[in-house]
């Protein structure tokens, strides 16, 4: 019988064993990735609001300081989420989001600037980043993706990077519910997806850029405007009408490529579990 510990009204000391060390780790990591989401989160929205208030009138024109600040504010908000999110997943997915960069600088360049089509289809990268790695990989995808296209091709879209960054986000939201696992439920949460997207990028287009940008947009917002509707009410009928069909036809895509890619492919990817049915979650080689 140990003496000292009964006389001095103490008993054995507590050890903390490796398992407790371990989840006290786990947990203070993922506090930390919560809080720089959150962060980076309030920062694209702060940078959204301000370019709303200021409507800077060279935004589109040129990479001076009005241009600028926008790219800071939007940067800093993607770093935020890439230092939340992208430790936490796969190495493979980092090695994925250059290819879906180049994917929507290419497609949406082309759609918006040479075709009639008022559509974008710029975010097919995105999206299936969000789908493979979850909500903040998918934001911070949209982000860097527009701030590339800006300085490299076009200004303009840099205004643009909220939306880009929530279409990432409602993705991996979409996905994490099963969105992804039917064809028909792929395509109802894209046209929904559209509905805050359009939302949030008509005010941008109204109010810094008079009106639609690409070809097929441009034209549709100055055929309502001559049936009468103002800036805004044009933008927004315009905004809402493509990006439903816009997102729709993506996510229905993005349906299609999960259910092509091959299963040691998707097994890479412990997100693409929330896409799949028990079924197809069965080990490779399990009949």
């Amino acid at each position: 019988m140990n003496t000292t510990s009964r006389q001095s009204g103490q008993g054995p000391a507590h050890t903390v064993g490796p398992a407790q060390t371990q989840s006290r780790n786990s947990h203070k990591r993922h506090t930390l990735a919560l809080t720089l989401t959150f962060l980076g989160t309030l920062v694209v929205l702060g940078t959204y609001v301000a370019v709303l208030l200021t409507q800077p009138a060279n935004l589109g024109t040129d990479l001076g300081h009005t241009t600028l600040w926008v790219i800071l504010g939007y940067l800093a908000g993607g770093i935020l989420l890439a230092a939340g999110t992208l430790p936490l997943i796969p190495r493979s997915i980092i090695a994925l989001i250059p290819v879906a960069i180049a994917a929507n600088i290419v497609i949406g360049h082309v759609i918006g600037n040479v075709t009639p089509i008022p559509l974008y289809l710029d975010s097919i990268g995105t999206v299936m980043i969000g789908v493979l790695a979850g909500p903040a990989a998918g934001a911070f995808t949209g982000i860097i993706s527009n701030l590339i296209w800006g300085v490299t091709l076009s200004p303009s879209v840099i205004a643009f990077s909220s939306g880009a960054a929530f279409i990432g986000a409602a993705a991996g939201w979409a996905a994490r519910l099963g969105a992804f696992r039917t064809p028909w439920f792929a395509v109802l949460t894209g046209a929904i997806a559209g509905i805050p997207a359009g939302a949030l990028g008509a005010p941008v287009a109204a109010y810094v850029f008079g009106g639609g940008l690409g070809a097929g947009t441009g034209g549709v917002v100055a055929i309502l405007q001559a049936a009468g509707l103002e800036m805004l009410n044009a933008t927004l009928a315009q905004s809402l009408f493509s990006d439903i069909i816009d997102k729709a036809l993506i996510f229905a895509l993005a349906y299609v490529v999960v259910r092509t890619l091959p299963r040691r492919i998707l097994n890479r990817y412990p997100f693409t579990d929330h896409s799949l049915s028990r079924r197809s979650r069965a080990p490779v080689g399990v009949d």
